[in-house]
């Protein structure tokens, strides 16, 4: 499989962006618990390390983009700090499917003209003051927007939101908490190899269906971390990236929060076990000239195991009612045909409503991520691709990626990225 140039794709077909931009920078703080920061300063130490990275200074970026649940600080206030004039600003309401889509956002504003390199990031303290169960430390927030539609069910988190979904899959295809429990089982792996996860334990099938019941069917160990940070990307044209201090990630499709039907109300609209990414595939793999085949490295968002598992299944990895034997196969291991969220995700790693798992993609496709392999005579990591405990997690050979955003059963975004190939 090869992958189209730029002058291979007729410029008036939607495919014309394919391999035109890339990310060019990532960064990230620590994944803390009680930070004691503000989210303002998050930010900035986010993206001066996303900066760094990339080896840009303030001159250099004139964009920015930022997404929260009201939790957040505004783009302008953390340009200001960092020494930023910006010609092109938004900060949107979202979550898990906000990052691939404010990638592809930033694409188009980019391609208009309205600014030249864009900063995105995500900075929330996500355990120590706005917890998504409501139970942090500034939960006491007016009733509105699509909350009335679930708030008079009793469903104050995403569990009980999500919940119909995950049981409705069990309930037509015979899927089983131990096969989804290989989730956590195959993150946790990856995490005990990543320095910077929070989590590093490796866990067992056993050790997460006889953790506690959070709501039927999530175990306690289903669910994911809560962690105070923020993450940063930074997008930019191919011809910019390559100038910049890192091999560039190729970004080849973008979904932007494409929806099922229904979305307030997901239950309503079947098949119930069907998810937002069976409707994005259909945009996703065409655009880049790929099939799922083809695709190396998966990023699939981990709020719960079972949202992973619902998500590589309907963006095709495998059929329709086969995610249980798909996920507990060893496939999604490191070591695998195609590991999934090398870095722990959001199950072991930080909850950063979905932008870890595409750094972590970035560096998979610069053959950086850092474990504990050694550091050669060059500076860089001799990466050994033995996949113990405590030991590598570069994916060998890594050429195409793909991220799968979820912000609820019936909304996603996506996205495939490469490697440069001049």
């Amino acid at each position: 499989m090869t992958l189209s140039s730029v002058s291979d794709v007729d410029a008036s077909s939607p495919k014309h962006l394919r391999g035109r931009y890339a990310i060019a920078g990532v960064g990230e703080t620590d994944y803390m618990r009680g930070s004691e920061y503000s989210t303002r300063s998050l930010a900035t130490w986010a993206i001066k390390n996303a900066m760094d990275d990339a080896g840009l200074a303030p001159g250099d970026i004139d964009g920015m983009l930022s997404y929260s649940g009201n939790d957040s600080i505004f783009s302008p206030f953390v340009a200001g700090d960092l020494g930023i004039r910006l010609n092109f600003y938004m900060d949107v309401h979202g979550g898990g499917s906000s990052t691939e889509a404010l990638i592809g956002i930033a694409i188009g504003v980019i391609e208009a003209g309205m600014c030249k390199t864009v900063a995105i990031f995500r900075s929330m303290n996500g355990y120590s003051q706005v917890r998504i169960g409501g139970t942090g430390a500034r939960s006491a927030v007016p009733i509105n927007g699509d909350q009335i539609h679930h708030r008079a069910y009793g469903w104050q988190s995403a569990g009980q939101m999500f919940a119909p979904t995950f049981l409705r899959h069990m309930y037509d295809y015979g899927t089983t908490p131990e096969q989804v429990a290989a989730v956590k089982v195959a993150h946790s792996k990856h995490a005990s190899n990543n320095p910077k996860a929070y989590y590093k334990r490796r866990f067992t099938v056993e050790d997460v269906v006889s953790s506690r019941i959070i709501c039927k069917p999530l175990h306690l160990l289903d669910c994911c971390v809560e962690t105070d940070n923020a993450t940063c990307i930074i997008v930019t044209r191919l011809d910019r990236a390559r100038d910049c201090r890192q091999p560039p990630a190729v970004i080849q499709s973008v979904v932007g929060r494409c929806c099922k039907p229904r979305i307030d109300m997901h239950y309503q609209h079947g098949p119930i076990s069907n998810v937002a990414g069976h409707y994005a595939k259909d945009i996703l793999f065409p655009n880049a000239g790929v099939t799922p085949e083809d695709i190396d490295l998966t990023g699939s968002y981990d709020a719960f195991t079972f949202t992973t598992m619902l998500q590589l299944e309907d963006y095709g990895f495998c059929k329709k009612g086969e995610g249980g034997d798909y996920v507990s196969s060893g496939i999604i291991e490191l070591g695998g045909k195609r590991p999934n969220n090398t870095s722990g995700g959001h199950l072991c790693e930080g909850y950063t409503h979905g932008m870890n798992m595409v750094i972590e993609n970035t560096r998979q496709l610069r053959g950086e991520v850092d474990d504990s392999c050694p550091i050669g005579p060059d500076g860089k990591r001799q990466h050994t691709h033995d996949y113990g405990e405590g030991g590598c997690r570069q994916v060998k050979d890594v050429e195409l990626t793909a991220n799968l955003g979820w912000a609820m059963p019936g909304t996603g975004s996506a996205m495939i990225m490469s490697k440069d190939v001049r």
